[in-house]
């Protein structure tokens, strides 16, 4: 049966606004780019396909041994709390030396659900320019105010801490996912003690990168007293799925009376908990990972030093971007980099400013030395269509 004839109102709209984004080039399909050497994933730490991973998560059901071992079967608040979910947010506040965690099914629901309840009418949120999409839909979903500050500039972000009221949230990613650039927590953090200001930190391309054990550039550097909130997503290094919010006691029993993400979300299902309960047991084990990582940034970045005729970012992280300027020319070049075996994706304006399209390259501990230099030599000999747009 036809939800709508193919002349309704609706079908007619749908279909000028999708031909109006395939002639901008920003029409987006679901690819499946199989065989390819992953530089693209979020998988850093490789645990998405890590047997040990698979055999802790086995274990842990076992011992579980719940009947209801497929589905949670409902909302945390009606049938899909249990044990197994408590236990998790015991062991994710310990981790990473927080008071308490709350378990959300996804980073983006977590974004959602915080923003969306916790700053209140006559508050003010401040949000770096390049802060995830899922903060801005918390905030449009939100009563609060708001104001975006110039990436990781201070000076801006002052002069917006100077015309704020009510309630304060500034909220930062310590490791940005489009740039792969650190935000610069220490100073933050003290200019919003100054203004009596709540810190808000997204540790989702940190977690597991950062930290002795890797629980996140917070606990790197030791600032876990001087931030309000914490968002630690399962999806990247951790390689399986959901998040967690990170907090005070009282924080963790607003959001379970208000976070409607939270509500009115069937709640993980017992293996996905299990998963990320066993990323944790492999996560403090995983210093080689952690270091290959840091070897293959280096080689990486000392393969652009020696090549002057690309624009990169400035990153110490596993994210490396190589600036491409043009979605036609980003889309090609990429395309040159896939049709030789490596998996890379570029990023198109407005996702990215105008000018600022790239290759969005992710380094992973399973990756070779060899595969990143046969990486580069790919990139070196399509480097015709790369426009440089200079420094950023």
């Amino acid at each position: 049966m036809k939800l709508y004839d193919n002349d309704t109102t609706a079908v007619t709209g749908m279909a000028s606004l999708l031909n109006k984004r395939k002639e901008s080039g920003l029409y987006r399909e679901l690819k499946n780019y199989s065989g390819l050497i992953d530089f693209c994933s979020n998988d850093y730490l490789g645990l998405s396909r890590s047997e040990r991973l698979a055999e802790a998560t086995t274990r842990l059901l076992t011992a579980y041994n719940d009947e209801r071992i497929n589905g949670s079967t409902g909302s945390r608040l009606l049938s899909g709390n249990n044990s197994l979910v408590l236990q998790l947010e015991k062991i994710v506040a310990e981790y990473h030396n927080a008071e308490a965690a709350l378990i959300f099914n996804s980073g983006y629901d977590a974004n959602l659900g915080f923003f969306s309840c916790v700053p209140q009418e006559g508050d003010t949120v401040i949000y770096d320019e390049l802060i995830h999409a899922s903060v801005h839909d918390g905030i449009r979903l939100g009563k609060a105010q708001s104001f975006m500050f110039r990436h990781n500039n201070l000076e801006h972000l002052k002069e917006r801490l100077d015309v704020s009221k009510g309630e304060v949230y500034v909220v930062v990613e310590s490791v940005y996912s489009m740039d792969g650039d650190k935000s610069p927590l220490k100073e933050i953090a003290a200019l919003c003690k100054n203004y009596n200001a709540k810190l808000v930190v997204d540790e989702a391309h940190a977690t597991g990168i950062y930290g002795d054990k890797g629980e996140g550039l917070v606990v790197e550097l030791k600032l876990e007293k001087e931030i309000f909130t914490r968002i630690h997503t399962f999806g990247k290094a951790m390689g399986c799925h959901g998040a967690a919010i990170l907090g005070s006691n009282t924080l963790r029993d607003f959001l379970i009376n208000y976070s409607r993400s939270f509500i009115y979300s069937t709640s993980l299902p017992p293996h996905s908990v299990a998963s990320v309960m066993a990323a944790y047991e492999l996560l403090p084990a995983m210093n080689a990972e952690r270091n290959s990582i840091r070897e293959l940034i280096t080689l990486f970045r000392d393969q652009l030093s020696s090549n002057n005729s690309f624009t990169s970012i400035q990153s110490e992280s596993p994210i490396q971007c190589i600036i491409v300027s043009g979605n036609d020319n980003v889309r090609d070049f990429s395309q040159q980099i896939i049709n030789n075996g490596f998996d890379v994706r570029p990023v198109f304006s407005p996702t990215v400013p105008k000018g600022k399209e790239r290759i969005r390259i992710c380094l992973h501990s399973f990756n070779t030395a060899q595969e990143v230099e046969n990486l580069f030599k790919t990139i070196r000999s399509s480097g015709n269509h790369v426009i440089s747009t200079g420094s950023m």
